[in-house]
């Protein structure tokens, strides 16, 4: 269990919240240096609780703890204990787990509506779905960050035009005119990658 570093509470105070709440507090009103301590404190301890609800993939693992520590930013509250916390931590983490598998999920179907004529049907190949999902992968990371980011908050978080459009400081035409370029890099990537298989 890590130790939870405090920070200034009055000495012999008989109403001295808990070391776990003078935390919390501190992150809730976005104090910095709670926050390296807090990432320092528990970091380890939920990489170690991520690695066994991802069944070991470290990759999968650390995305989900990423996501955690950015929900914690987000929803953090004066929690009293230590053991409150954590169980409310833990919950985090499963549950950006879970919505990973889940967006990864939605992103296949998404291009599965794309790719049903060229994709060997089951009985041709039963590895479609891997080759698709190989080839995705692998052509997300050849994107420039800027269009690999625009498409996975479309498709994969959800996030409307005019949320993007917001984010990004520009027009709705503009995001739709980014989107479309990154959709077809993409696909013309993941099309070529799966001919040059099937044709190996």
């Amino acid at each position: 269990m890590p130790v939870i570093p405090t920070t200034a509470v009055a000495a012999g105070a008989s109403d001295t919240p808990s070391p776990t709440a003078v935390l919390t507090r501190a992150l809730r009103e976005g104090d910095e240096a709670a926050w390296r301590e807090f990432y320092a404190a528990y970091s380890a301890r939920l990489l170690r609780y991520l690695l066994v609800v991802c069944g070991g993939d470290e990759s999968a693992a650390r995305e989900a703890l990423q996501t955690t520590f950015l929900r914690c930013v987000r929803h953090i509250r004066v929690i009293s204990t230590e053991a409150e916390l954590w169980s409310w931590l833990t919950v985090l983490a499963r549950s950006s787990a879970v919505d990973a598998v889940r967006r990864d999920r939605r992103y296949l179907r998404f291009l599965d509506r794309w790719f049903q004529s060229r994709i060997p049907s089951p009985a041709a190949s039963i590895d479609a779905e891997v080759a698709l999902e190989t080839a995705l992968s692998f052509e997300l990371e050849t994107l420039p960050s800027a269009e690999r980011d625009l498409l996975e908050r479309k498709y994969l978080d959800g996030d409307a035009v005019h949320v993007l459009a917001e984010s990004f400081g520009t027009s709705e035409k503009a995001i739709e005119s980014r989107l479309t370029r990154a959709r077809q890099r993409l696909k013309s990537g993941i099309l070529a990658r799966l001919r040059h298989e099937q044709s190996t």
